[in-house]
């Protein structure tokens, strides 16, 4: 038996005010869904953050109910759980729900047993930080319940794990359910397979189907995993996708020339426009010679974008922009800032995606729903 682990689509994302940005991760998704099909999976779990945000537009939805319609026509069932990205902070019906309703996807979010073809499947909705003791007996009691199970056991999260990211995990290895043979996880934009002694199976993140705004530009695959199930252990494959190449390039301005013509032998070869980030190592060269040099790479990128790099007498560099690895680095400044761990979680994790999403009436209902927890915590 075999499955697709797919997670962290984010389909309706657009960045740079492209319109090819967001058919990017349509297209991404949809060779997931297509090689699924082409080579005979039994059925695909979506692991969270399917729309990058809880109001997603109608062509995103169009997106997902294709994919999902074109499955089904091929006999291939799917389940899903909910990412943060899927939830919003305001009581309503999350629109994955509708999927679920119409029968072109099952909803696992809720923790309940689902068996399915000799399988047993779990799956929990995004967890988080400040909620994760109230779910400490409910994974016991999944645990009970896989322990029994003859087959294999399947258990889909939308969690970080703190010993693969520390910056962003809201769990321990060791506060999951230990019985499961394949931890379908999502959240972690990068893929990743960790075994751990106390588990019984892989703990799986395909990471995201394409860059998303929280992973800066950078040289990377990205895809999902394969999963066969027909033997006693669980063996996931990874699958790689198609995507729009993405360089950042660190380099001086004596040499900016050089380097430019180096990106044109990388790219020329693939019909995508890439997207390039060059970061300059500024020698006292006027602007204006970069900027004629940048010129030349811009109309064959889709995206092009630089920085001026301080070198200090360490001979170490400072970027004066955004460091690549935004999520890490913001959570590490909103730490120093606020003194304590749980309130930057919040404000990062939970409160900045709604609030660059301009969903200003779910930030407010998040803060007001938060408040007292806060109080009390900072009373203690």
């Amino acid at each position: 038996m075999l499955f697709s682990h797919i997670s962290d689509i984010h389909l309706g994302l657009v960045q740079y005010n492209s319109e090819e940005r967001e058919l990017d991760i349509y297209d991404a998704f949809h060779q997931a869904i297509d090689i699924s099909i082409k080579d005979h999976v039994d059925f695909v779990i979506f692991a969270g953050d399917i729309f990058h945000t809880p109001t997603p537009s109608g062509t995103a939805i169009m997106h997902m109910a294709n994919a999902l319609k074109l499955l089904k026509q091929n006999n291939i069932d799917s389940f899903f759980i909910l990412g943060e990205h899927d939830i919003s902070r305001i009581r309503g019906t999350p629109v994955p729900y509708v999927f679920h309703n119409l029968e072109f996807s099952k909803y696992i979010g809720q923790g309940e047993p689902v068996y399915y073809k000799g399988l047993l499947l779990v799956g929990f909705d995004k967890i988080r930080r400040n909620e994760v003791d109230s779910f400490e007996k409910r994974f016991e009691e999944i645990d009970n319940i896989a322990k029994k199970h003859q087959g294999h056991r399947i258990l889909v999260m939308h969690q970080g794990i703190n010993e693969i990211n520390k910056f962003a995990g809201e769990l321990n290895s060791t506060d999951l359910p230990k019985n499961f043979t394949y931890y379908a996880m999502g959240h972690l934009h990068d893929h990743v397979v960790k075994n751990f002694s106390h588990l019984s199976g892989p703990v799986a993140y395909p990471g995201s189907i394409e860059l998303t705004n929280s992973e800066g530009i950078k040289e990377t695959k990205k895809g999902f995993y394969q999963v066969d199930v027909s033997s006693t252990e669980a063996k996931p494959s990874w699958i790689e996708l198609n995507t729009r190449p993405q360089f950042s390039i660190k380099t001086t301005s004596t040499d900016i020339s050089k380097t430019i013509d180096e990106v044109f032998e990388k790219i020329k070869s693939n019909p995508k426009k890439p997207i390039v980030e060059l970061k300059i190592e500024s020698e006292n060269v006027e602007q204006e010679v970069i900027q004629a040099q940048i010129s030349r790479l811009i109309p064959y990128t889709l995206h092009c974008s630089w920085k001026l790099v301080q070198k200090q007498d360490s001979d170490s560099s400072v970027l004066l922009d955004r460091p690549a690895r935004i999520d890490e680095e913001l959570f590490k400044l909103a730490v120093n800032s606020l003194k304590s761990e749980k309130l930057a979680s919040f404000a990062v994790k939970d409160l900045l995606p709604i609030l660059s999403a301009s969903q200003i009436e779910q930030a407010n209902q998040l803060i007001i729903e938060n408040f007292e927890h806060f109080k009390k915590e900072k009373q203690e």
